[in-house]
C-alpha cells in the first residue's frame, strides 16, 4: 500500500510541477488538494485530471476489492461459528467496521473519481470536510453503538420521546 501511495503521490507531484501558475495563488479549499490546485493552473490540465481519475479509480477499486475479499473470508469464518450468540457478536463487529469503511470509501470515490465537467470546488470542499472531519468524529459513535449500555441509553431516550409525542 505504501509503494502504491508513493507512486501515486510522486506522479501527481511531478505532473503538477510541470504546470505554469500565472494567476492568483489562493486555493479555494480547506487544504492543498490536487483538484483545487489544478484549477489555479493557467494551462490545459486534462492530462493531470485524466491521471487523477485513473489512479484514484484504480486505487479505489483495488483497495475496495481487497477489503471485499477479506470480508468474504470473515463471513465464511463467521458462518463456521457454532453458536448463534457468537455469530451475532461477530456480525455486529463487522457491520460497524463495514459501515465506517463504506462511508469513507464512498465519499473519497465520489470526490476523486468523477468527470471534471461534474466537479464543483464548493461541493468538493463539503465532501472533503465530510471525509476529513465527520467520519473520524462518527467513528466512536458507530463503534459505541455495539456497547450494551449505549444501546440501552439510546432506546430509553427514544422511548421517552415517543411517550411525549403520543
Amino acid at each position: 500500500p505504501y509503494a502504491v501511495a508513493l507512486i501515486s503521490t510522486m506522479t501527481h507531484t511531478s505532473l503538477t510541477f510541470c504546470l505554469p501558475f500565472c494567476g492568483p495563488n489562493v486555493i479555494n479549499h480547506f487544504f492543498c488538494d490536487i483538484s483545487p490546485l489544478l484549477s489555479l493552473a493557467c494551462a490545459d490540465t486534462w492530462i493531470n485530471k485524466l491521471v487523477l481519475f485513473t489512479l484514484a479509480g484504480a486505487i479505489g477499486v483495488l483497495s475496495g476489492l481487497i477489503i471485499m475479499i477479506s470480508y468474504v473470508c470473515i463471513l465464511v469464518a463467521i458462518l463456521r461459528i457454532q453458536t448463534a450468540n457468537g455469530r451475532r457478536k461477530a456480525f455486529s463487529t463487522c457491520s460497524s467496521h463495514l459501515a465506517v469503511v463504506s462511508i469513507l470509501y464512498g465519499t473519497l470515490f465520489f470526490n476523486y473519481v468523477q468527470p471534471s465537467s461534474c466537479s464543483s470546488l464548493d461541493i468538493n470542499k463539503v465532501i472533503s470536510l465530510f471525509y476529513t472531519m465527520m467520519i473520524p468524529m462518527l467513528n466512536p459513535l458507530i463503534y459505541s453503538l455495539r456497547n450494551k449500555d449505549v444501546k440501552t441509553a439510546f432506546s430509553m431516550k427514544f422511548e421517552r420521546k415517543n411517550c411525549l409525542v403520543a
